[in-house]
């Protein structure tokens, strides 16, 4: 029998809904919110606004593009947590909604598990690999950045983490202190091509066990470059290039060095990256490069899986599906519930 699934995803500025069959894309719909560019990042209240006015139309484009109707979706898989509150509500309402009206079963899925899990989305004519279980999974975005040791499509468990700031929040304000438009990261990914990343060297948080730490990079980035600005006030705009170069280096090196280590420590050569960072060309290399170096079997994401996007919703929703892990009407965002 045939599962079709409408995945829908609202956790920070994306709208976006997506159609699954049997683990197979149909369509996956992205809306961007361009309103946070001048505000060098996401203001809460106008990204529940914007999703507001995206959500009906994102979802009926899925829709369309999948050849579906409504009538033919078997099940409703939505984020539920973590993320912004007030989008989280847009999404969850929308979808419980959706699930009253139609009297089609309700799916709650982690967004983080989504991220996961977005290695097991087959695309149309095309051969996708897909991880086997265990493997580790290091997620890196604006907001999280964590090693996560996955043993099942349903058993995961956070085995490092940061303890302040993420990768992604790393690069966007190192960005915003180079004057740099937002969002930084991709900005810093493309500069960096032409910079050397050997030519500054920047801290290195020494954090206990398998855990992050990027605000104390951030805080010495920024008073280095008072200091070198104070000497020469056109410094950052002469040495961009090569600022960018060891800045990414430096963040991916500090990933890299945990993710290596929890390597060893599980004894497991099968390793993915997920999350809107892992569309950094600088990581996916480095995540190459050491698979080459240790023996392991590596799984980077197509560029349109890393940002938010419905169709990992859909894609973990399934296999709650094939579970019968239903949710009720009763159920409500959480903006950091883990798994």
């Amino acid at each position: 029998m045939d599962i079709t699934l409408l995945g829908i995803e609202s956790s920070c500025d994306d709208t976006s809904a997506a159609v699954l069959r049997n683990g197979i894309l149909l369509s996956n719909v992205i809306a961007g919110q361009e309103v946070h560019r001048k505000y060098s990042g996401v203001i809460p209240e106008l990204a529940s606004r914007a999703h507001q006015q995206n959500i009906v139309p994102v979802v009926d484009t899925a829709l369309q593009e999948a050849g579906v109707t409504i009538d033919d979706i078997d099940g409703i898989a939505v984020t539920r947590g973590p993320g912004l509150l007030g989008s989280l509500v847009v999404g969850v309402s929308f979808a419980k909604g959706l699930s009253l009206a139609k009297n089609i079963p309700l799916i709650e899925v982690n967004h983080l598990n989504g991220h996961v899990l977005s290695h097991f989305i087959k695309v149309p004519e095309k051969n996708t690999d897909h991880p086997e279980f265990p493997f580790l999974c290091l997620l890196v975005s604006g907001g999280n950045s964590q090693i996560i040791l996955a043993k099942s499509h349903k058993d995961m468990e956070i085995v490092g983490e940061t303890i302040d700031d993420a990768a992604g929040e790393a690069f966007d304000k190192c960005a915003k202190i180079m004057g740099l438009p937002y969002p930084g990261g991709p900005v810093i990914d493309r500069l960096a091509k032409e910079g050397d990343p050997a030519r500054f060297k920047f801290a290195k948080p020494q954090v206990e066990r398998l855990n992050y730490s990027f605000s104390g990079l951030k805080t010495s980035f920024l008073y280095f470059l008072k200091k070198e600005m104070a000497a020469d006030p056109e410094f950052i705009e002469k040495n961009k290039n090569d600022l960018c170069a060891s800045l990414q280096a430096t963040i991916i090196e500090i990933l890299m060095n945990k993710l290596i280590k929890a390597a060893r420590q599980y004894n497991i050569e099968q390793i993915a990256l997920g999350g809107g960072v892992s569309a950094n060309s600088g990581l996916r290399e480095a995540v190459v490069r050491e698979g080459y170096k240790h023996g392991w079997k590596t799984f980077i994401p197509e560029f349109r899986f890393t940002t938010d996007n419905a169709a990992m919703i859909a894609m973990a929703g399934y296999y709650k599906y094939l579970d019968n892990d239903f949710s009720s009407l009763d159920t409500s965002p959480e903006a950091r519930n883990n798994f």
